[in-house]
């Protein structure tokens, strides 16, 4: 189950002097779903299967990723680079990036 912060308790920048600061919200597995401190630095996460999947900062900065039977299979972030990997028998057999990075040792189809 991924895990999301209501718009209503994010991004409260340090305004409110009865807050007490760092913020960290946690979901129900123990995992840091939120940050921010005084001075408006904010952090959030999501999670899924125990991996953190989704990570967004207050500076623009986001990555996601997913896995597959354990393995991460996918990263991307906001810089526009990416990568993708697929695995077999628990070995990475295929890896491909955005800068053109190619690794293909999968078995050929006969």
């Amino acid at each position: 189950m991924m895990n999301t912060i209501k718009e209503s308790t994010k991004f409260n920048n340090g305004k409110d002097p009865n807050i007490e600061y760092p913020i960290r919200l946690y979901d129900e597995d123990g995992n840091e779903i939120y940050y921010e401190t005084s001075d408006g630095f904010w952090c959030k996460s999501e999670y899924k299967d125990g991996h953190e999947v989704y990570v967004e900062k207050s500076d623009g900065y986001w990555w996601k990723c997913e896995y597959e039977d354990g393995n991460q299979v996918y990263f991307e972030d906001s810089s526009g680079f990416w990568w993708k990997s697929e695995y077999k028998g628990g070995k990475e057999v295929y890896y491909e990036d955005s800068e053109g990075c190619i690794e293909d040792n999968r078995e050929p189809v006969t």
